[in-house]
């Protein structure tokens, strides 16, 4: 069974700053993508950023310049946050493309970590 697990959610002034971390453990062959998704209250989940195995990224134009996403291991993700404003305010989610001995492409989602910026 494969896992993702996120971190470092939390409340923060606007202007501040989280780390948000992930990490895949379980019966995992390789990771390719990793991304992060975020779903605000009544609004439907969007994609953040993404990073591939070979580091090409992405990032959503209401993002950009503001968030980085990096990957110091093969099975972790971070996304570090800068510049946060009240419309960062949401739950985070972990995502990744992964390949297990059984099945050679697999999504796998985390449970969430609520992120919000609020004087």
């Amino acid at each position: 069974q494969v896992q993702l697990v996120e971190s470092g959610g939390g409340l923060v002034q606007p202007g501040g700053s989280l780390r948000l971390s992930c990490v895949a453990s379980g019966s995992l062959f390789s990771v390719d993508a990793m991304a992060w998704y975020r779903q605000a209250p009544g609004k439907q989940r969007e994609l953040v950023a993404r990073m591939t195995s070979g580091a090409i990224t992405h990032y959503s134009d209401s993002v950009k310049g503001r968030f980085t996403i990096s990957r110091d291991h093969p099975k972790n993700s971070n996304l570090h946050m800068d510049s946060l404003q009240p419309e960062d305010t949401a739950v985070y989610y972990c995502n990744a493309q992964v390949a297990t001995m059984a099945v050679p492409s697999l999504e796998v989602w985390g449970q969430g970590t609520l992120v919000t910026v609020s004087s």
